[in-house]
């Protein structure tokens, strides 16, 4: 069964966007990734049939960008 999450993130432009997402698909084959710029919370999409929170946010972080599990 697919597990979804959702991260709010700081990532406002569109190749920043692009760049993290190959970045994450590089290191998770399996996730879905989407971002969802034009909503106020700069939202990461993924889904996948595990996913490592902690991990998702430590690329994120790598790259100089906030993200958190939204609720």
């Amino acid at each position: 069964m697919l597990q979804v999450e959702v991260f709010r993130t700081n990532v406002v432009e569109k190749w920043q966007a692009e760049r993290i997402a190959c970045k994450l698909i590089e290191k998770f084959p399996d996730h879905s990734i989407h971002f969802d710029l034009e909503d106020r919370e700069k939202i990461l999409r993924v889904e996948a049939k595990g996913i490592n929170q902690e991990k998702i946010i430590s690329v994120l972080a790598d790259s100089g960008f906030s993200c958190e599990v939204l609720d």
